[in-house]
């Protein structure tokens, strides 16, 4: 049989890795005749999908709003285009199935799925759903869940919890984080943490760190990331917010603007304690790596849906939750030094985080997704 699946996901990394991760799960379980096709917006991400032969068909993103905004007027009639653009190049490609992440650039194609009659499986990554997600749920044939927490929102008798598919580096074994450390010039002997913003970075997270290392870096390492845009000037902050410390310590601190999927491995491997935003991916990547985390849900994220990850997290005992307002110097270094002085606890942390992490969600969805095909 001739197996035809598409995927359709809005234009973020937090959309597009789990898609490719997924689609790497679903060539090892139908094999490498199956055709894949991605319908949604272009990303950077784009040559990802052609080294994986997944045909693209690029759909115009829009946004819908549940709230009144003068941008409804012009993301509206968008909407009705991407709607006509998926209606003509799902017909020219008629997949068996379509997976559906979510995001602004999913809905479109899951309306249009629905003219022809194809099935559709959804995944939410979060634990409060999104809004096409919330739409698409009511003619899904699955809906797999990440969070336990969303269960909630969607009807049970085709509803399952399979955990966030992540890139497959992330599950492999750790490497010796001394050695580790070592490799990327810090001192092998001393707590090292990693500090995380999103894809983007975070510029509230990098200003809180640079305008307080003259209190971290005599206790802590910090290898963090700033994103691309914010690098340059986070580097000649950092450099005059440091001018009155030792050079020695001063090199404690280094920041990254982008960090490939290598990178970022091998520093959640040299990691004591990781301190991040809380969108799904992030969280099930961490949780992977088995290492504590302090997580820092954006305040303004959309159904506050951070804020909700971060707190499902959390409940396992494998993360602590600081929201933007009590983000203080003092209490971040009691954190941190809380994690690192019981190695019992800190076993506790690895236990209670692998349990959470699901290592075969990829392969559970792909598996899920074949089931479908009609």
């Amino acid at each position: 049989m001739d197996i035809r699946i598409a995927l359709a996901g809005g234009g973020t990394g937090g959309h597009l890795y789990p898609l490719l991760a997924v689609a790497d799960a679903l060539r090892e379980t139908a094999g490498p005749d199956m055709r894949l096709s991605y319908f949604g917006p272009e990303h950077a991400l784009m040559n990802e999908f052609e080294r994986r032969a997944i045909t693209i068909y690029p759909i115009t993103s829009s946004k819908l709003r549940r709230y009144a905004s003068f941008q409804n007027l012009i993301d509206i009639p968008k909407f009705g285009w991407s709607v006509l653009e998926a209606l003509i190049k799902l017909y020219s490609e008629m997949p068996n199935v379509i997976f559906s992440k979510g995001g602004p650039g999913a809905l479109p194609v899951v309306i249009a799925a629905k003219w022809y009659g194809i099935p559709v499986v959804i995944h939410e990554s979060d634990a409060v759903p999104g809004l096409t997600n919330t739409i698409a749920a009511k003619s899904a044939a699955k809906i797999l869940l990440a969070f336990k927490d969303a269960e909630q929102y969607f009807p049970k008798g085709k509803t399952r919890v399979v955990g966030n598919p992540v890139r497959s580096i992330f599950s492999a074994r750790g490497s010796d984080q001394k050695l580790t450390k070592q490799a990327f010039q810090f001192d092998p002997e001393k707590p090292l943490v990693l500090v995380l913003g999103g894809s983007q970075g975070s510029t509230r997270i990098n200003a809180f760190i640079i305008d307080n290392l003259d209190q971290f870096l005599p206790a802590l390492q910090i290898a963090h990331q700033t994103g691309m845009e914010n690098l340059p000037n986070a580097q000649v902050l950092a450099h005059t917010g440091t001018s009155g410390l030792d050079e020695k310590l001063r090199e404690q601190y280094r920041a990254y603007g982008y960090l490939s999927a290598d990178q970022m491995k091998a520093l959640f491997d040299a990691a004591d304690v990781i301190i991040s935003r809380a969108g799904s991916g992030a969280i099930f990547e961490i949780a992977a790596a088995g290492k504590p985390a302090i997580l820092i849900p954006l305040s303004d994220a959309a159904q506050d849906h951070q804020r909700a990850n971060a707190y499902a997290y959390a409940a396992t005992g494998a993360a602590q939750v600081v929201e933007e307002t009590n983000f203080t110097p003092h209490l971040v270094l009691s954190l941190i030094a809380t994690m690192m002085k019981d190695s019992v606890a800190r076993e506790k942390v690895r236990a209670a985080a692998q349990a959470f992490f699901k290592p075969n969600a990829a392969k559970d969805i792909a598996l899920e997704i074949l089931s479908a095909v009609k």
